[in-house]
C-alpha cells in the first residue's frame, strides 16, 4: 500500500492535505480497505464548526457504518458533493477524487500533531500486529 508522503495522517485513519489556509480531508487507503465497498457517505454542512477528534460524518459500506473524525479543528469550507452520487470514489481514489471535506483551520499548529506517512505506516503495522 502506497502512503503518500505529502500528506499528514491521524490515528483515526484520516489524511490531511494542506491547501494554503485550508486543508482537504479524506480517509486513508487502509481505512477504505478495512471498510470494503463504500455505498453511502454522509458529510457535514458547509459552515459547521468542529473540534479535533469530533465526528464529522459517516461512511457506510457493505460491512459496517463507521464514523469519520476531524483530524484538526476548524470550519467546514467545502464538501465533496460527488460522493452523493458516487460514494465508491472513496474506494477507487481515496487520496484524490474520494476526498470528503475541506476545512478552514482554527489553528494551523495542529497539523504538527499529525503523523507523517512513515509514522502512519508504523502505526498501522502496530495496530495489525504485523
Amino acid at each position: 500500500m502506497a502512503t503518500p508522503e505529502d500528506l499528514k495522517y491521524s490515528k483515526d485513519h484520516e489524511w490531511v492535505r494542506a491547501l494554503g489556509g485550508k486543508v482537504r480531508v479524506g480517509i486513508t487507503e487502509h481505512a477504505q480497505k478495512q471498510l470494503g465497498d463504500v455505498v453511502f457517505v454522509e458529510l457535514p454542512q458547509v459552515g459547521a464548526r468542529l473540534e479535533a477528534s469530533e465526528p464529522f460524518g459517516t461512511v457506510e459500506s457493505v460491512k459496517a457504518v463507521s464514523e469519520v473524525y476531524m483530524p484538526v479543528a476548524g470550519t467546514v469550507a467545502a464538501v465533496n458533493d460527488e460522493l452523493n452520487g458516487e460514494p465508491e470514489l472513496v474506494n477507487s481514489d481515496p487520496y484524490g477524487d474520494g476526498w470528503m471535506i475541506e476545512i478552514t483551520l482554527s489553528d494551523k499548529s495542529q497539523l504538527n500533531g499529525l503523523l507523517t506517512a512513515a509514522e502512519y505506516e508504523e502505526y498501522i503495522r502496530g495496530e495489525s500486529g504485523d
